[in-house]
């Protein structure tokens, strides 16, 4: 361009900047993107969530003539985009599967009037043959591939559709293409690059680093009401929790509005009108949560979002950026907390066992990455930036956002100098050709196949370092990788090489101090389940907890029964963890309810006043978590008609559902403290000596446990179904 022309277009730019869009100045690159576009030449940009990319191509399409293509993945974002756009007075449309024909057919005819100046399209409608035709016969500015990350097999959020639009592309026409993604490692960028055929790009790279941001993880224990006292502290702030599951969205959005938060579920089960609405409701501050699944993902550009919470493990750091990304797109304060559990690995890992088996490769590659993050002690700055190929050259990042490990204390630091050595001789001596799990075996003279196939038992490295566990290992061939000792190789995911800094390391080591991981092999498996007790980890007050059973063991002397049938073991945890001291809280107690509190409860609030006070503990009691035992329909259902003696057998064929899954609704009500007569039905299926032998088993046995009583009482006398039944009748005429 001319000086002139350079001129007059930075003017008309800047003239539009401010009239449609209402800012003053631009964004980092934004301003040199936008000409790059406008004066046709293909663009590739790496922008973080929040840092303007849409601005990137919505201002050139409003500037040029025509009708710019955006293809989008997510059609809440289309809808979000066009409906922001439309806002400010620029006419754009959506294209996707939402629409009716008669809606399709005013979209087309106004992109074929040159009225449309920005037209979102799914990729999956983009391939359908009408939508070809009708699309050579438009006026076409340029094409813009939003989420460009799902080009890529590496990508971690892969979609097939995506792999085709260069080719449906060039079925249309010959238009400059503008690739836009927040998330691409330099592994994704190059498979982006090549499968779109733009290897002569213009790149535009922006920082990954968002310092407004504090990124946090924690164990997955009490993880409810760590969720609820969280949402709590940040009362009337914007905020998207994100689960691995549709029931799951639904579980906690339950949760939230049961404890006063106004929250409402999103994900892609629901009918469109409920997400329109829900949408809505929170970019209009009608919800201050939404509740989302991470698969699905959300399309929501709201500034203000104040905290993101992870409520399971995201399937990879990718995911876990961007939507991390969707807080403080304003600048201000944004929290990341994710609860995160090896569990959660485990079952990501067993949702890939039907995939290809390069696919497979992939995802627990992605895996491996998501658990080292949340398992290391090393900054979550400086380990996501890493990721994405960009140094962090802070030694910590508490002057931005911060990160709860750059808070960790001396003793989770070791010397690390040998141990690097030996880390960097393995790299060498095996060839710089494997990944970090091949370098800690051979270091600890682990002879597996691929050690023996390769030589590598015969290295001089093997079994030097055979006293640390494979994990330790592991870590330190990661640190060593964060603290750039050895580099990844970009063609060979998960390969490692030696770098420069490493080669000189090994001519002239020097004390160096790594990170000792977090644990988090302790976390819950799994919540809310009465006969998962035994599963929950120690996360209580271990004194308060033996002073409590001591005390169950006296009443239940006092009362002639089973100590079980007072509280059970996982209630005393959670009592031991909450520290009840009124009959409120205590009834809120998973396994209590308020009339067990009543029949039982007064001495144990007594006892935990008592050792409140006298070990001057701060107590959680600002944050009592209300349960959601009965709130459901089918629970409501099912206690209605139990009042009117149903046979469960008809309340099983009214609700189309197996009596395993009766019973089990009926034992959750029965646990919660909600007292339930079954013995209207128990009278006709089992005569009154059967149903003694059990309630005699019951009040003699140690615990409730139906397996221990089958094997006790014998699978060939005893169903299962009578057991159970029997035992809410027993809880039911002693317990509550």
């Amino acid at each position: 361009m001319t000086q002139t022309l350079e001129k007059n277009v930075t003017s008309t730019l800047k003239d539009s900047l401010k009239q449609v869009f209402g800012y003053t100045q631009f964004r980092g690159n934004q301003e040199t993107i936008i000409k790059n576009i406008l004066s046709g030449k293909n663009t590739f940009v790496i922008m973080p969530t929040g840092a303007g990319k849409s601005l990137c191509y919505q201002l050139p399409a409003v500037t040029m003539g025509g009708t710019a293509i955006v293809i989008s993945p997510l059609i809440a974002l289309m809808k979000n985009q066009v409906d922001q756009l439309n806002a400010l007075g620029v006419n754009a449309q959506f294209l996707n599967s939402t629409l009716s024909k008669a809606e399709i057919t005013k979209v087309k005819k106004e992109t074929l009037n040159g009225e449309v100046k920005l037209l979102y399209v799914a990729p999956e409608s983009l391939t359908k043959e009408e939508n070809i035709a009708f699309l050579k016969n438009s006026n076409i500015s340029f094409v813009a591939i939003d989420e460009a990350h799902c080009i890529s097999e590496w990508g971690h959020d892969f979609r097939p559709e995506y792999r085709k639009i260069k080719t449906i592309i060039d079925l249309i026409g010959n238009f400059p293409i503008i690739a836009l993604t927040a998330t691409a490692t330099p592994k994704v960028q190059t498979d982006i690059q090549k499968n779109l055929q733009m290897e002569e790009a213009d790149i535009f790279m922006s920082s990954f680093n968002r310092p407004n941001l504090h990124y946090e993880v924690k164990p997955k224990m009490n993880t409810r009401k760590q969720l609820i006292r969280f949402i709590k502290h940040h009362k009337g702030k914007s905020g998207i929790v994100y689960c691995l599951s549709r029931k799951k969205v639904e579980e906690i959005a339950e949760l939230l509005k049961v404890n006063d938060i106004k929250a409402l579920p999103y994900h892609a089960g629901l009918d469109a009108e409920i997400r329109v609405h829900n949408q809505d409701a929170f970019l209009n501050e009608d919800a201050d949560v939404i509740v989302a699944t991470i698969a699905f993902g959300m399309g929501i550009d709201k500034p203000d979002v104040r905290f993101v919470i992870h409520y399971d493990t995201p399937k990879s750091l990718e995911g876990y950026y961007q939507e991390t990304g969707r807080a403080g797109r304003d600048g201000l304060e944004g929290h990341c907390l994710m609860f995160y559990s090896p569990n959660d690995i485990l079952k990501l890992e067993k949702f890939n066992k039907d995939k290809s088996v390069t696919e497979r490769e992939n995802a627990r590659y992605l895996l491996g990455e998501m658990s080292s993050y949340a398992e290391s002690s090393v900054c979550r700055r400086r380990q996501l930036l890493h990721y994405f190929g960009e140094r962090y050259k802070d030694a910590l990042c508490n002057e931005s956002g911060g990160c709860d490990n750059c808070h960790i204390p001396k003793e989770k630091t070791f010397d690390a100098k040998e141990k690097l050595l030996l880390v960097l001789h393995a790299a060498k001596e095996t060839g710089q050709r494997f990944n970090a799990e091949h370098l800690a075996d051979v270091i600890r003279g682990v002879a597996n196949e691929y050690a023996v196939s390769y030589g590598h038992t015969q290295l001089s490295i093997f079994g030097k370092g055979k006293d640390d566990e494979q994990k330790h290992w592991v870590s330190v061939v990661r640190q060593a990788l964060l603290y750039d000792f050895l580099e990844k190789d970009v063609d060979n995911i998960g390969i490692l090489k030696m770098s420069d800094r490493g080669e000189k390391f090994l001519q002239r080591p020097a004390p160096i101090t790594f990170a000792k991981d977090h644990d988090y092999e302790n976390t819950e498996s799994e919540e809310d389940d009465p006969d998962a007790g035994a599963q929950q980890t120690r996360s209580y007050d271990q004194v308060l907890f033996d002073l409590l059973k001591g005390l169950r063991r006296k009443v239940a002397k006092q009362m002639s029964l089973p100590p079980y049938v007072i509280f059970q073991d996982p209630s005393l945890e959670e009592m031991a963890t909450t520290y009840p001291l009124t009959m409120e809280e205590l009834s809120q107690i998973n396994g209590v309810g308020l009339s067990k509190a009543r029949k039982f409860g007064k001495q144990f609030i007594d006892l935990v006043a008592k050792y409140v006070e006298e070990n001057d503990i701060e107590t959680a009691s600002d944050v009592v978590i209300k349960s959601m035992v009965n709130k459901s329909k089918i629970k409501i259902f099912i206690i209605q008609q139990i009042d009117l003696k149903v046979d469960l057998e008809e309340i099983c064929q009214s609700k189309g559902v197996g009596m395993n899954e009766v019973i089990e609704e009926i034992e959750h009500i029965c646990y919660s403290g909600t007292k339930l007569n079954l013995d209207y039905y128990i009278n006709q299926i089992m005569d009154e000596d059967r149903q003694q032998d059990i309630f005699d088993y019951f009040m003699g046995a140690e615990t409730d446990n139906i397996a221990l009583a089958l094997e006790t009482m014998g699978e060939e006398e005893y169903s299962e179904e009578e057991l159970r039944l029997m035992r809410i009748k027993f809880l039911s005429d002693v317990a509550l």
